[in-house]
């Protein structure tokens, strides 16, 4: 297992390029903006919005596990395949696809290292088709839930041994920012971070091909603030998806028990009426 990670969780673009004809196999790009697979894509690959296909637009949350199940057979993929995540954005929305998935079970999702933009910095051949499978069966198992924070459970957390990771700018986390540039529309109403949470950008965990650091090179990362000790770990960001990377890296690559991702973020707790948050520091 290269890079002396804890699980095989990850492909690299070559093993994707000879498995473009694999029938075992499903590749799927899940990108902050749907443009960009509709533009050029991995020849063969499945795209999802994140917003719109991995959403409950009515009460602003995951699918239900008979949704999800049928969003996924819908686009001819089945609890046989391999699912081969990847995205923009060094796998923002890949890494919290994929998250979704182990919260449903599914044990056979593998992650792209250095997910779209590697592949296309690398030449490798793009395509603008759109696949068409037959529909298959995909049964999800009973959410995992000691791999996802509710609101509550943050809550009670405050001031215990439960270790609490900001990942996003640490402009954000010092409430400078409401936000960083361009996500303004998904701000909350107020500025800072959750009382206790320290400081770890997402992006300190890849090198700037966007592939992962290595093994070693992450736990000094994350050691240096503690988070290896052995107390539960909840990371957040804003809206999921950078916390869902981190989730990642700290459960997947590492092999770290006690981590969640709370998904609901700072788009939540800093809205919320009655929460406590804190300002500066980094």
């Amino acid at each position: 297992m290269g890079e002396g990670y804890a699980k095989d969780v990850l492909v690299d673009t070559q093993w994707v390029e000879e498995h473009l004809e694999d029938p075992a196999v499903r590749i799927v790009e899940v990108d902050e903006t749907i443009a960009l697979y509709v533009n050029a894509h991995v020849p063969g690959a499945i795209g999802f919005d994140w917003r719109r296909d991995l959403q409950d637009p009515v009460r602003r949350d995951l699918l239900g596990p008979e949704e999800f199940g049928v969003l996924w057979g819908s686009h001819g993929v089945s609890n046989d395949h391999r699912i081969v995540l990847y995205g923009d954005r060094d796998n923002w929305f890949a890494t919290y696809a994929y998250w979704y998935l182990k919260y449903y079970g599914c044990d056979k999702a593998r992650l792209m290292d250095g997910g779209r933009a590697k592949w296309i910095a690398e030449g490798r051949a793009t395509s603008r088709e759109v696949p068409s499978h037959p529909s298959a069966t995909c049964g999800v198992k009973p959410p995992v839930e000691e791999f996802r924070a509710l609101r509550d459970e943050v809550v009670e957390a405050l001031g215990s041994e439960v270790k609490l990771i900001d990942v996003r700018d640490p402009r954000e986390y010092s409430g400078e920012v409401m936000t960083i540039g361009g996500y303004e529309s998904e701000g909350a109403q107020r500025a800072g971070h959750i009382p206790g949470a320290v400081s770890i950008p997402w992006d300190r965990a890849v090198r700037e091909d966007g592939t992962f650091k290595s093994a070693d090179e992450l736990r000094a990362l994350y050691g240096s603030a503690g988070v290896l000790e052995g107390d539960p770990v909840i990371a957040y960001c804003r809206i999921g998806e950078r916390s869902a990377h981190t989730w990642f890296v700290l459960h997947e690559l590492l092999g770290v028990e006690g981590v969640k991702n709370y998904d609901g973020s700072w788009s939540e707790w800093g809205s919320s009426i009655g929460l406590p948050i804190e300002v500066g520091g980094t």
